[in-house]
């Protein structure tokens, strides 16, 4: 994740895909390859190395009606998931990713008395700023949309009395599992208990599929909890490792994302791509 080039492919990425959003008509190679100002080689070479498939097929991805394809293919019944371990392919498995929750009455001290360790890092979605204690990753933001002032602010926030360390390299085997999808990624969720259930099933969702807020509610025993599930999932402290942006509107829509829905509309084609490939 500390490595420059995966910021410099989302940058890449990024401006793909204002150009795919600009065009009335799919984009080809040549043509992508003209607005980012590359050869047409070069261009493939960088994007297939970032998402595994052709131009072509990623802008198929990028369309707006792939989330209600998605709802459609790659739908997640949480309960289903679990009793047939089909959260075996997502990052639960992925990552040997272990995980503790706060007890509700540390929680309540809103920090007091911790030490969170933060870092920079670069991503496949651009700079991002990883926050954790001796337990594991409790923060992740993305701050591409917002900015690193805002961005750091967006995480310190949610824990006012804790204490903040620039210490990247307590953080860096974490992060690195967690890009490499080896090893062991710890997290430490500093969350209220609903909150906490919310996270947890969306640690179900396999990558490559999504599912939607009102699945969450059935599946974490709240059917009529609909809004509260929405609330929560925004409230994610670690986004990608929580894959808050598998979660949908019933209708197909992306909903909101708190990090930028350019981002979200990213990570659910990186990921769709990567499954396909």
């Amino acid at each position: 994740m500390d490595q420059p080039e995966g910021r410099y492919h989302y940058q890449l990425m990024r401006r793909a895909l204002e150009a795919i959003d600009a065009s009335e008509v799919p984009l080809s190679l040549e043509a992508l390859a003209g607005e980012m100002q590359m050869s047409t080689a070069h261009f493939q070479r960088v994007f297939s190395a970032w998402v595994g498939v052709s131009p072509k097929r990623y802008q198929q991805y990028l369309q707006l009606g792939q989330a209600k394809r998605m709802l459609n293919e790659r739908f997640t019944t949480l309960e289903t998931a679990q009793s047939v371990g089909l959260s075996g392919g997502g990052r639960l498995h992925d990552l040997f990713l272990r995980w503790e929750a706060m007890s509700p009455g540390e929680f309540a001290k809103k920090g007091a008395g911790l030490t969170v360790n933060y870092g920079w890092f670069d991503t496949p979605f651009g700079e991002t700023l990883v926050m954790g204690t001796e337990r594991g990753i409790c923060g992740m933001g993305f701050a591409e949309e917002m900015g690193r002032e805002a961005c750091f602010e967006d995480l310190a926030q949610r824990w006012p009395k804790a204490g903040f360390v620039e210490k990247p390299a307590a953080l860096h085997g974490w992060v690195k599992a967690g890009q490499e999808q080896s090893g062991e990624t710890a997290l430490h969720l500093i969350g209220a208990p609903f909150q906490i259930k919310v996270w947890e099933a969306l640690l179900q969702v396999p990558s490559g599929h999504v599912t939607t807020y009102s699945e969450i509610a059935v599946a974490i025993g709240h059917p009529k909890a609909v809004r509260a599930v929405g609330t929560a999932v925004g409230r994610n402290p670690v986004s990608w490792l929580i894959p808050c942006h598998r979660a949908l509107r019933k209708s197909g829509a992306l909903g909101g994302y708190h990090w930028g829905l350019p981002v979200k509309r990213a990570l659910l084609a990186w990921e769709s791509a990567r499954e396909e490939a």
